[in-house]
């Protein structure tokens, strides 16, 4: 099937995808289902459903995440901008369709549930916008006289005002940082990133001074004293807890007292149950695909690629990284999905599309791939079209 002499769609895709990448998501991909068997059950036990629901559940997503990731990375750039645009404009429509009939969860209304499934439109939306925003960018290369950064704000804009209607700050957070770094590596004037950082801050201000479960979450952080620190005491507990080499698979104390455990703190509970080295290995592995992705999008010919793959691969990095940190307390507690580990269908379907790109857009050019031994004539077929 992956011969070099096959003359098939899968095989050429084997021998110019970069496979190195591929791997360290398979990785992620597989320590989410290990996770799964070691901290889901005591969550389903809690929440009076069966051990393995969350298991079966974990493993039935990585099905069409693996295809939606093998599916995105057949891509040329031309289906990618198609594809980022529908999911765009269609992630939009349900974020406007959740803040009016969304499920309510905790104060927030996030959720769009329907047929017994449930969705977050947020999800979508992320690599969809820095999909179309980093089209619009690669424009103002080619005609200077389209407005490009203005309509991208107003996108922005949108996007932003949906997610602060559910509210979700987190994800605006996400979105705002992954618009102001592909600006950045697009070699915007450090004036305006001073101003972004400016209004950010003052974006910060305003959350905490209009929503008051955001206030609750800083002074809570602030001073420990205040509020309701229970989950976050037992992430830290867990990942003191584990060691080097861990307490071995649902024996972890504090993991098994954990309520996102399975999901948000998947990060503590993989320290808990597996132990530090193991929780060091996962952060090595995202570090690799953040830097892999950046990598290999900076030697890319066409504009568009190189800051599609660059926006995706930051992404990726962003959302990691916020999820470490507020496991490890350093940033007030924030709903935000460890990338292709935690639980949750709908972040690894999202995910796996943008990273599904990121592997398209970097796939090897056709000389690479004669150096590679890819069949002759199917060379000229392997060169996207732009």
């Amino acid at each position: 099937m992956f011969s070099r002499e096959k003359k098939t769609l899968l095989a050429e895709w084997w021998w110019t995808v970069d496979r190195e990448m591929l791997g360290a998501l398979m990785l992620l991909l597989t320590a989410g289902i290990v996770m799964s068997f070691a901290a889901s059950p005591a969550v389903a036990e809690r929440l009076g459903k069966d051990d393995w629901y969350f298991i079966v559940r974990h493993i039935g997503y990585t099905v069409p995440t693996l295809m939606v990731l093998v599916g995105a990375s057949l891509m040329t750039p031309r289906q990618a901008r198609i594809g980022g645009l529908v999911l765009l404009l269609g992630s939009i429509f349900l974020l406007g369709l959740t803040v009016l009939v969304g499920t309510e969860v905790n104060g927030s209304q996030r959720w769009l549930s329907f047929g017994g499934l449930s969705i977050q439109p947020s999800e979508f939306v992320k690599p969809g916008f820095a999909i179309i925003a980093a089209w619009l960018i690669s424009e103002k290369f080619k005609r200077q006289n389209v407005p490009s950064h203005t309509i991208t704000l107003v996108l922005l804009a949108i996007i932003s005002g949906l997610l602060i209607l559910q509210p979700d700050i987190g994800q605006t957070a996400l979105v705002v940082m992954t618009w102001a770094g592909l600006l950045f590596i697009a070699g915007i004037s450090w004036w305006v990133i001073i101003a972004l950082v400016g209004l950010s801050g003052a974006g910060f201000v305003a959350a905490y001074v209009f929503f008051p479960h955001v206030a609750r979450r800083i002074d809570s952080f602030i001073n420990p004293g205040v509020g309701d620190n229970y989950q976050i005491d037992k992430a830290l507990q867990s990942l003191s807890e584990g060691g080097w080499f861990g307490r071995g698979p649902g024996e972890a104390v504090a993991a098994r007292a954990l309520p996102d455990a399975h999901a948000d703190f998947v990060f503590s509970a993989a320290a808990g149950e597996f132990g530090i080295l193991f929780s060091l290995a996962l952060v090595v592995v995202i570090v690799f695909v953040v830097t892999r992705g950046l990598w290999r999008a900076q030697a890319l010919p066409n504009m568009f690629s190189r800051l599609a793959a660059s926006a995706l691969a930051l992404q990726f990095g962003l959302q990691a990284v916020i999820n470490l940190a507020v496991n490890l307390n350093l940033v007030p507690p924030k709903g935000m999905t460890l990338p292709f580990v935690s639980y949750g269908g709908t972040s690894m379907i999202a995910i796996a599309f943008g990273m599904g790109v990121v592997l398209a857009l970097t796939r090897r050019n056709p000389r690479e791939a004669i150096a590679s031994g890819l069949p002759l004539n199917r060379v000229a077929a392997q060169q996207p079209a732009q």
